[in-house]
């Protein structure tokens, strides 16, 4: 019999979201890799649902160990079902490296479809959101933070990243400084849980409004790009700009040039607004 590994998605909060095949998976799979096995013991009671496999631990620190054994059980016929501790695994959770060990020796990988933080605050954003790209964590320290915004200083599509609670007033304020007051974006707090909200604004009023505190999961739905200056004099203080927040000069160039203006034309336009 072939075996299989199926990532599963898990409720965010409301454990009415679990799907009937999330249910059948969890009291019929052989092994249960868990992010906490904890908390996929209580998602299995509450869900009325009795777990008949061996459940192991599968989190960050231990998830290279763990890969040798549930790539053999997946290879000796068995299902290997993963869950993390809410929404899609291997999306900023644990999972890519055990899917690719799979892939890797030819075994079967599937997945059950379900709850996503991610598409959720994209829906609820109230932005255009047809194109967008997910960029997990920003970093934790300021300069590279900074660096990393600037690289959206030009992005098109929205941007959907999630956020620490503790960090989101610097990560908002930054934005400020790096992308302007006034791009618009969404926080969105506690996704379907008790106290779910979604702040809406541009930057500069959500900024103010994170500096008070804000507690729960986070995730956060940022404003793509529009660029329609064509003239480099219109894109010289953007430039200047990213230059103050630490950026080279040439990497502020090549981060803002648009399709109408090049990065060469970007560069000297700049410096002779400089001698200006």
């Amino acid at each position: 019999m072939t075996g299989r590994l199926v990532l599963a998605a898990t409720p965010m909060g409301d454990v009415g979201d679990a799907s009937p095949r999330l249910r059948s998976a969890l009291a019929t799979a052989d092994v249960v890799a868990a992010e906490d096995t904890r908390r996929t013991k209580s998602l299995a009671s509450a869900l009325d649902v009795t777990i008949t496999g061996k459940v192991v631990s599968f989190y960050d620190q231990v998830e290279v160990a763990r890969l040798p054994a549930l790539v053999a059980d997946v290879a000796d016929g068995k299902t290997v079902l993963l869950v993390t501790d809410a929404g899609m695994p291997s999306v900023s959770d644990p999972g890519y490296r055990l899917v690719s060990a799979c892939v890797a020796e030819n075994l079967h990988v599937t997945c059950l479809p379900g709850p996503s933080a991610v598409t959720t605050a994209l829906a609820l954003s109230g932005l255009p959101v047809e194109r967008f790209c997910f960029d997990g964590f920003p970093p934790r320290k300021q300069g590279q933070r900074k660096t990393w915004l600037s690289a959206l200083a030009t992005e098109p599509r929205a941007c959907v990243f999630f956020e620490a609670p503790h960090r989101l007033a610097d990560c908002l304020a930054d934005a400020v400084d790096v992308l302007g007051p006034d791009r618009r974006a969404a926080v969105c707090r506690e996704l379907t849980k008790t106290y779910e909200e979604v702040k809406r604004g541009t930057l500069g009023e959500l900024a103010a409004w994170a500096a008070e505190g804000v507690r729960g999961e986070i995730t956060v739905v940022l404003e793509g790009a529009v660029h329609v200056a064509s003239d480099p004099a219109d894109l010289v203080d953007e430039v200047e700009r990213l230059v103050e927040n630490g950026a080279r000069l040439k990497d502020a160039c090549a981060v803002v040039a648009t399709a109408g203006v090049s990065k060469r034309e970007l560069y000297e336009s700049v410096l002779a607004a400089r001698k200006d």
